[in-house]
């Protein structure tokens, strides 16, 4: 990960307000410039006179439009502006097989509402470093080398010695084509070993497809993973490419394996032993080639009961498996994680680089840090934006020691009788994002609000 606003200009395009909010506020991190229209008439002049790093581009306009031709005709006509355009489309009615058709007119990567944050973070930057690379290699008189998902680098950062095991691990599987399986608690960064596994392995120009389990509905599973041809169920008004399909000759990543149901495992092992898919409702099966990375923060023991996971289909997912430490197994790594995260949220928000105080500095280093770097990276940014002209103090990072046992119910601390609504929701609000570790579905599903409605609250107390 680079230092401050990785790049300058993003815009989106989506007549859907609360997306085009969620997005502003999310992309800031990325972009020190983020525009947001609601039809690509608005974006063409954006596109003309800044050439922007990356546009992500809505397939579907017209009301009740689910064909995305509308999105499609766009993208060429903003290609044809300018060639080496990185697109990102963000699609929702038929997402994988509308992302194939866009990817094979020269769309980069896509997007499936509802997104998750991490996941379009990751797949916008990996397209804004394709825009980058494109331009040296114009300036240079030269093609560039790899068109494909080419990150800047590894994001693990640490050299305690469990994470120069990960990264021996790494650097021995990737050339592989062995399925691989990443074990870790939330916030550990099991997505960026299955990007690193990538970007390292043969497959690297080819796509990198996610599919978080976490995240579709069980009763959407199969379709998502598996595709569907019209008239398999009542909703099944066209044809639809599996994310497995979709993948073919690239990489797919399950995260969240462990969220997969028992009644479509049998089916997934069948991919795995016979490498072809049967999509539901179709009777003849289609051949696939793919390299599947899985990932679960399920302790090992749940991982191995039989009545929750079918062995068989771990053997074939676990050829290598790669267990990511907590961070309060590897403390010896977060002196370089704070001194990084520090460095880089100064350098994003025009901010002279923190100084700690002693007592502050001990804090961090003996925390438990239960959400992990993503944890300790949200203490660092919030520090950074609140910090006043002195060494941060301990109460600047809002440390809660978090005891393990069973979650419950968020409930709004306490600061005395303070009754002041504002302050509570504030509150409520943080200890939600903290207990799911910065989660925001989870956090907005478990403060019984939407996306949208939880980003809003987060920008008007200036989370």
């Amino acid at each position: 990960m680079g230092s401050g606003p990785e790049f300058d200009y993003c815009v989106v395009i989506d007549d859907d307000d609360d997306i085009l909010m969620a997005s502003r506020l999310l992309l800031r991190r990325l972009f020190k410039d983020v525009a947001t229209v609601r039809s690509p008439d608005e974006a063409l002049p954006l596109v003309e006179a800044r050439a922007p790093d990356v546009v992500l581009l809505d397939a579907n306009f017209a009301r009740g439009a689910t064909d995305a031709a509308e999105g499609l005709a766009w993208l060429e006509k903003l290609l044809g502006i300018d060639p080496e355009l990185v697109v990102v489309m963000i699609t929702a009615h038929a997402g994988v097989q509308i992302a194939v058709a866009a990817m094979k007119r020269g769309a980069t990567d896509f997007v499936s509402k509802p997104w998750s944050n991490e996941k379009l973070l990751a797949s916008v930057r990996t397209a804004a470093s394709l825009r980058r690379s494109r331009k040296a290699a114009v300036a240079g008189g030269s093609a560039p080398a790899r068109p494909a998902a080419v990150v800047a680098g590894t994001a693990l950062l640490g050299g305690s010695p469990e994470m120069a095991r990960v990264h021996s691990l790494i650097a021995r599987a990737a050339p592989t084509d062995a399925n691989v399986l990443v074990l870790g608690e939330n916030g550990t960064g099991k997505e960026l070993v299955a990007r690193e596994l990538h970007r390292q392995s043969l497959r690297a120009d080819q796509v990198m497809l996610t599919v978080d389990l976490g995240a579709v509905s069980e009763d959407l599973i199969d379709s998502e993973l598996f595709g569907h041809v019209k008239g398999a169920f009542t909703d099944a008004r066209t044809d639809r490419v599996g994310r497995i399909q979709a993948a073919d000759g690239g990489t797919l990543f399950l995260d969240e394996i462990g969220n997969l149901p028992l009644r479509l495992q049998p089916k997934l092992l069948t991919v795995l032993e016979q490498r072809q898919v049967t999509p539901v409702g179709a009777n003849r099966p289609v051949p696939v080639n793919i390299r599947v990375i899985a990932a679960t923060n399920l302790p090992p023991e749940k991982l191995r009961d039989e009545s929750h996971f079918r062995q068989d289909l771990l053997f074939r997912l676990n050829t290598v498996e790669i267990d990511l430490p907590p961070l309060r197994d590897r403390l010896e790594d977060v002196p370089e994680l704070i001194d990084h995260y520090l460095d880089h949220y100064a350098k994003r928000y025009g901010r002279p680089h923190p100084q700690l105080s002693a007592a502050a500095r001990a804090a961090l280093l003996n925390h438990d840090w239960p959400g992990n770097v993503r944890a300790l990276r949200h203490a660092l940014e919030r520090a950074v934006i609140l910090a006043r002209d002195v060494p941060l103090e301990p109460e600047d990072f809002a440390l809660v020691s978090t005891p393990r046992i069973a979650p419950s119910a968020v409930v709004a601390p306490r600061a005395a009788d303070d009754l002041n609504l504002e302050r509570v929701e504030r509150r409520l609000v943080e200890e939600a994002l903290r207990k799911h570790g910065y989660n925001i579905s989870l956090a907005a599903h478990e403060l019984g609000l939407s996306r949208a409605a939880l980003y809003r609250r987060m920008e008007k107390h200036g989370l």
